[in-house]
């Protein structure tokens, strides 16, 4: 991980006082700050736009930064922001991701911070598909990365807080490695993931998160929707609802949903496709929403629909509703549309299908008003309209710019750059931006404009405290360690009044809990302390105080001295297989479903379970993403015969090391299309090994990666069997385990695992 000339700067201060007073804030930045514009159309402000571009050296290009990547950039107060990546094709493992700060008029670096992957399925050619979002009230940029970093920085490139997303909510990754734009309204900043996280939300759920944007703290958690067929990147649109600030989410189980953006509070949702929904959702007037999908429909086997959705205008107190197939004003069939996005101008929609037509449709009837074939396909770009223009890359790599009318689109610039496509382009300042896979372009007229000067912020005049509200949502804890909370109180619509004092806290076990669990720590006062000894725990604690009442949940995470041999835990069920077996520890992220302990050998042990197809692969962690320069092992063995086995495997500070029995190999990973080395080992069936794994990194950043296994009743040998040498390191990680079981046939066995310092 690097950081390139990043100045020092003065601590940021936020306005949350000015605002809870009713007074009007000026913004501390103005400028095209999200990927869809101030209305989240699609439809930019500003004139003068280039309606001719000879390409890279051709007529208009002012510039090009040499950066790979599949999003879009935002412009705050002079300062270009963009997510992309760099890479060496003679050497794939080189490949880091970047937030990027440029001077929008010479396209000159400013500042990067440059960060690389670790264990997610993202391939080579599908990073860096997002945008960067900045905060009117602060100026601060905030980017979510393709594995999972949630991170937040100064507009001079100072990082305020970073977390990993994957270690700590146990957010899954995918090959596309879509994350698409972060959500900000008011003090929090807006996550759409799918995670697999521990408690009520250990089963895998797509799911929105709260964090607070200047403390990085979780405020609040979210799963509005159904069990999901595929991921979804699409963030929330917004709309005030009887002052409550509320916003519009497409999921990965083709709902539709609205949910409090103040409290997480799902208010109701709607069905329209059986897999994902990835395309950002118009909001049309007071009371319609345009959405687009490319699945299957719910009501018939063809694929794809637009469609317009009538949602409540009165703000639903009570339980989630469901909204019924009257609520569908109208529909049009034209449409297939994976992850591109509509942009709403006026009354017409503009759509790329993933046939590769721009299609104008009318939003108040529905009718396709005409089509225009630009390509064979489409895959990710939205059409940006600015100035009476649309600018439409495509994924072949043709760009075009046009002129639409009643009947159709004028060609201004027909242009093929020989490289895919995948993000929409910015326009501000007279100059289009361009991000694609050969470098982030500039083209349009010299000479910088000033930002037009940004609306004083929204400010309301706010009620009495009526309700509590805990941050942290959700903490961990090590032995040793402490927790501070702030109890904020909220206004009757969600908005923060003041920090209430003189709380009461107790330990909740929820009526419905299924498991009657407590965390292994106590109050004094605000302030949560495990003791040295404490145990790994997990459960929720509830804060009382002016007849309010909320509660907050978290765990005792393993460090430094963690071993589980999981003997005397209680077997009290049974499995499919009639065994009797018991959940993993609670604290473990998405292992419960994943996972059981029962006897095997003559020993209680972990075995993963081969119950659900989907769980032929899990990456479980159980300890502080914080930890460095540890070692980590433990006893594996898998089920099988000379021809079938499985793997089994140790995270260790964001490496995989696996043996992998179908190969006869032990192996050292991280993505495994960065770093993956193996060396020969004879594993066996139904053998019990023993797997010992460090992760040693020098003071200039290079180290090593290093193994050894041996059968578990022999000595220990005194060389490591495999060390993989590398120059820059991971930092720190979470110790996990990894199981991979093909097609669910041979189960993985884990026992007497230790976690312990390095010698």
């Amino acid at each position: 991980m690097t950081r390139l000339r990043l100045p020092a700067i003065l601590p940021v201060v936020g306005i949350f006082a000015i605002a809870c007073s009713g007074m009007a804030a000026p913004p501390k930045a103005s400028g095209l700050l999200s990927w869809r514009g101030p209305d989240q159309t699609g439809a930019l402000p500003g004139q003068g736009y280039p309606e001719k571009w000879g390409g890279p050296g051709g007529e208009n290009h002012l510039w090009t930064h040499k950066v790979k990547g599949g999003g879009t950039p935002v412009i705050a107060n002079g300062k270009l922001y963009s997510f992309g990546y760099y890479d060496n094709p003679k050497d794939l493992s080189d490949v880091q991701e970047a937030l990027i700060c440029l001077d929008p008029e010479t396209g000159e670096l400013v500042w990067e911070y440059r960060f690389s992957d670790f264990i997610s399925d993202v391939v080579y050619n599908r990073y860096a598909v997002g945008s960067p979002i900045v905060d009117a009230e602060t100026g601060n940029v905030y980017l979510q990365s393709s594995n999972g970093r949630l991170m937040a920085f100064t507009a001079d490139g100072k990082r305020l807080w970073e977390h990993s997303l994957v270690e700590k909510l146990a957010r899954l990754t995918f090959p596309n490695g879509r994350t698409g734009s972060l959500g900000l309204q008011g003090p929090v900043v807006i996550v759409h993931c799918v995670t697999a996280n521990w408690g009520t939300t250990g089963p895998a759920r797509d799911r929105l998160y709260a964090f607070d944007k200047i403390t990085g703290e979780l405020v609040w958690y979210s799963t509005p929707g159904t069990v999901p067929d595929d991921s979804s990147f699409s963030m929330p649109v917004y709309a005030t609802i009887d002052g409550h600030r509320v916003g519009y989410t497409g999921h990965g189980c083709g709902n539709l949903t609205s949910v409090d953006m103040r409290t997480g509070k799902p208010l109701w949702r709607f069905q329209f496709a059986k897999g994902g929904v990835n395309s950002q959702i118009l909001k049309y007037g007071e009371d319609k929403l345009i959405a687009i999908h490319g699945k299957e429909n719910v009501d018939t086997t063809a694929k794809g629909r637009l469609i317009c959705l009538k949602v409540p205008t009165a703000y639903n107190a009570g339980k989630p509703a469901i909204l019924p197939a009257s609520a569908e004003v109208w529909r049009n069939e034209d449409h297939v549309a994976f992850t591109s996005s509509p942009t709403l101008a006026g009354n017409k929609i503009f759509s790329t299908s993933a046939t590769g037509e721009l299609l104008c449709v009318d939003a108040d009837t529905g009718k396709t008003v005409w089509k225009k074939k630009l390509g064979p396909d489409q895959l990710h770009a939205s059409p940006a309209f600015a100035d009476g223009k649309l600018y439409v890359p495509l994924a072949d790599g043709m760009f075009y710019i046009l002129k639409p009318g009643e009947e159709g689109a004028e060609e201004l610039t027909k242009l093929h750059l020989h490289t895919p496509c995948l993000g929409t382009p910015a326009l501000w300042g007279g100059k289009c931006f361009l991000m694609t896979k050969d470098g982030l372009h500039c083209f349009g007229a010299k000479g910088a404009a000033a930002d037009e000067p940004g609306e004083e912020l929204p400010s309301e005049e706010v009620g009495p405290v009526a309700q509590i509200q805990i941050v942290p949502a959700e903490f961990a804890l090590t032995p040793g360690s402490k927790q501070s909370f702030t109890i904020w109180g909220l206004d009757d619509k969600g908005r923060r009044v003041k920090k209430m004092e003189g709380v009461e806290w107790k330990a909740f076990i929820p009526p419905t809990a299924r498991v009657k669990a407590k965390v292994d720590a106590t109050f004094e006062g605000d302030i949560l302390s495990a003791g040295p000894e404490a145990k790994l725990s997990a459960g929720a604690f509830k804060a009382s105080v002016d007849g309010m009442s909320a509660t907050t949940r978290g765990r005792v995470i393993a460090t430094i001295g963690y071993e589980a041999d999981f003997e005397g835990t209680p077997l009290p069920m049974k499995n499919d297989k009639g065994e009797a077996v018991n959940f993993p520890p609670l604290p473990w992220l998405g292992a419960r479903i994943k996972w059981h302990v029962l006897q095997h050998d003559g020993s209680q042990v972990i075995a993963n379970r081969l119950d659900n197809v989907l769980f032929q692969r899990t990456m479980n962690f159980f300890g502080d993403p914080e930890l460095s320069d540890y070692v980590l092992e433990a006893d594996v063995a898998t089920d099988g015969n000379r021809r079938v086995m499985s793997t089994i495997g140790l995270v260790n500070q964001r490496y995989l090391i696996t043996l992998d029995g179908n190969r006869r190999i032990l192996e050292v990973s991280s993505n495994h299309e960065r770093v993956k080395e193996s060396v020969k080992f004879p594993m066996r069936p139904n053998t019990w090994y023993h797997l010992k794994t460090h992760v040693l990194r020098g003071e200039n950043g290079g180290g090593s990666v290093r193994a050894k296994a041996w059968l578990r009743d022999q000595p220990e040998p005194e060389d490591w069997t495999i060390e993989v040498k590398l120059d820059d390191v991971h930092e720190k990680g979470a110790p996990g385990i990894f199981a991979f079981s093909p097609q669910v046939q041979k189960r993985v066995y884990i026992d007497n695992i230790k976690l312990s310092a390095s010698e």
